[in-house]
C-alpha cells in the first residue's frame, strides 16, 4: 500500500527543486546585473507607490528570486522565503497588467505567484532541512 505522506512529501520535494532551478537561472542574471539592472528593475515599486532607493527595491527582488530558489529547494526558512517571492511576483504581475500587456506576457508571474503561495501555505514537506532542524516554523 502506497503511504500517501510519503508521496505529497516527494512531491513537494520535486516542487521546490523544479521551482527553485528555475527560479535561480531566472534571478542570476538580474543579481549579476549590477546597480544599473537593480535601479531598472526597483523601478517597479513606484506602482505600488514606493520610489525611493529603486537600485535596493532591485537587488531585493533579484535576491529573492536567485538566492530564494537555492532555499526554497533547501526547504530553508521555506515560509519566510516563499512569501518574499509572493511579493515578489505580485509586483511583476501588476506591472505587466498596469502596461497594458496581454496575459500571456504575465502569465508566468502569475503561475509562480499560485505556486509561491501554495508552497507558504504547505511548507516545505520532510525532506527539508526545516522540517529536520526547525520543525517549529516549518
Amino acid at each position: 500500500m502506497i503511504n500517501k505522506n510519503a508521496l505529497v512529501n516527494v512531491g513537494l520535494l520535486v516542487l521546490r527543486i523544479g521551482i527553485g532551478i528555475i527560479f535561480i537561472i531566472h534571478g542570476l542574471p538580474k543579481l549579476m546585473g549590477g546597480v544599473e539592472t537593480w535601479t531598472q528593475l526597483g523601478s517597479t515599486m513606484s506602482m505600488i507607490g514606493i520610489s525611493f532607493a529603486p537600485a535596493f527595491w532591485g537587488f531585493m527582488a533579484a535576491a529573492a528570486e536567485t538566492i530564494g530558489g537555492l532555499f526554497i529547494i533547501l526547504g530553508l526558512m521555506h515560509r519566510p522565503v516563499a512569501l518574499m517571492l509572493v511579493f515578489t511576483m505580485i509586483v511583476a504581475v501588476l506591472m505587466h497588467v498596469m502596461s497594458g500587456d496581454p496575459f500571456g506576457v504575465y502569465s508566468n508571474a502569475l503561475k509562480a505567484l499560485v505556486v509561491f503561495v501554495a508552497l507558504a501555505i504547505t511548507g516545505p514537506g520532510k525532506y527539508s532541512i526545516d522540517y529536520n532542524y526547525f520543525r517549529m516554523i516549518s
